[in-house]
């Protein structure tokens, strides 16, 4: 047996593959599913989840529920934050984990034999890795995140899943979806299949007049927040009510009022699954153990606080549209309102995205933004132009060579503790989290 061969050098010649690094079609991917024998239709349990916001922390409260009832499940997110193996989550006795470097390897070498040096994109053909990857282990459930849109992405070739969840639609990489809500919803509720129930988040009057137009088409059971259930804090509690129950659960671990909202939808979904029924202890334990990284994480405690001011609190979040500023913003307001601090953002942001829509959310809430270019990232906006346009926004701003400047120079200008956010990009999130993991914390400079 020939040894294999690094999962990183593969990958490499598989962002080659294609001229675009998006091109929305089935065509490709379906012809590759073919030649490794339709993998995809093997698979139990599949949940599909679209949406602008919220996939990530949603499928983290859904894996974690459903691994406290027992069941074993596979998961397929992205981008991953430090390491492609993230992508790939592995159904075990221990609960999913990320892929091994040979499982990994062996899956990424047979999809790139099958697909003989066909033009295909770098998602696409490592999206059919997973299928592989996931049908050689039993599952109950796989947990599967749509890349982009939905009606022409990768994931979107499930004939027929256990379940479709949509979650928040809003704007976002208007160069692929256009800047049409309700165009972008149509690509989202491209995810629903005839008779398979679907769990919707709170969405605009716009984008839910598209869906239920969709799920009328399809003949589908559609279980809206706001209609059939929904989710709220109540006196330091969390609380799901239908029409007909109400459930009283612990608050869920993961921070930020559109957390409650993400934790419900996952509920909603878990309840919506046929011949399931989960006890509150289980839906209790999920919400209580989801772990979803670059979501509101604190970094206190990683060394980082030698670079800033003392009592000052540091928080990363990967959100890089106006949506998920607003979202940040309430949080943060929140916290403001618990325990005030003024806010330093530190913002680094690849071009494509309304930066100034992103800002717009801060201003007044903001004292101050440091901006900074995502390392390695040649599409990044320069952190010039983003600190002209924080600035334009309502946000003071002054750019920064890397994170190491702009935290010092939070510490140069805080009077006291400050709560710093370093947002904008899950790439600048990967990064930080990346450094973090395999340097130690750089050491604050003499003055």
């Amino acid at each position: 047996m020939r040894a294999l061969e690094p999962s990183e050098a593969i990958l490499a010649r598989m962002e080659q593959l294609h001229p675009e690094i998006i091109d929305l079609s089935l065509e490709r991917v379906n012809r590759l599913l073919e030649t490794l024998g339709n993998p995809q239709n093997a698979l139990n349990g599949v949940v599909h989840v679209a949406g602008t916001n919220g996939k990530g922390s949603t499928i983290a409260f859904l894996k974690a529920i459903l691994e406290a009832a027992g069941k074993r499940v596979h998961v397929f997110t992205s981008p991953h934050l430090v390491r492609f193996h993230e992508r790939i989550a592995i159904a075990g006795p221990n609960g999913a984990q990320h892929i091994s470097e040979e499982c990994l390897s062996d899956a990424l070498t047979r999809v790139e034999l099958a697909n003989d040096g066909e033009p295909i994109t770098f998602f696409e053909i490592t999206t059919a890795a997973a299928f592989l990857a996931f049908s050689e282990v039993p599952a109950d459930y796989v947990l599967l995140e749509t890349g982009l849109g939905g009606r022409l992405d990768a994931t979107n070739v499930v004939d027929k899943p256990a379940l479709t969840i949509i979650t928040p639609v809003s704007y976002d990489h208007d160069r692929y979806l256009g800047s049409d809500l309700a165009g972008i919803a149509f690509e989202k509720a491209g995810i629903l299949k005839k008779g398979v129930p679907c769990v919707l988040a709170r969405q605009l009057n716009v984008s839910l007049d598209v869906i239920e137009i969709r799920a009328s088409e399809l003949d589908i059971p559609l279980i809206p927040q706001g209609q059939s259930w929904d989710a709220f804090e109540q006196q330091g509690r969390f609380v799901f009510q239908t029409d007909t129950s109400l459930l009283d659960l612990p608050l869920p671990r993961l921070p930020g009022r559109h957390q409650i909202d993400n934790a419900g939808v996952a509920i909603a979904g878990v309840r919506a699954l046929t011949g399931e029924t989960i006890a509150n202890t289980a839906l209790a334990r999920g919400l209580t153990s989801a772990i979803w990284p670059a979501r509101l994480q604190q970094l206190n405690g990683t060394g980082l606080e030698a670079l800033i001011a003392n009592g000052s609190e540091i928080w990363l979040d990967g959100g890089h549209n106006a949506s998920a500023a607003q979202a940040l913003a309430h949080s943060i307001a929140e916290m403001e309102e618990r325990v005030p601090k003024p806010l330093h953002l530190i913002c680094g942001m690849m071009s494509g995205k309304d930066a100034q829509a992103f800002f717009s959310h801060f201003k007044g809430l903001a004292e101050w933004a440091a901006t900074i270019p995502i390392p390695d990232k040649d599409n990044a906006l320069d952190a010039h132009e983003l600190a002209a346009i924080a600035e334009n926004s309502g946000v003071a701003a002054q750019h920064e060579p890397d994170l190491t400047h702009a935290l010092e120079a939070s510490r140069s200008r805080a009077k006291g503790p400050v709560r710093i956010l370093i947002c904008g990009s899950l790439y600048l999130a990967g990064h930080v989290l990346g450094t973090l993991e395999k340097d130690p914390p750089p050491q604050a400079a003499k003055r």
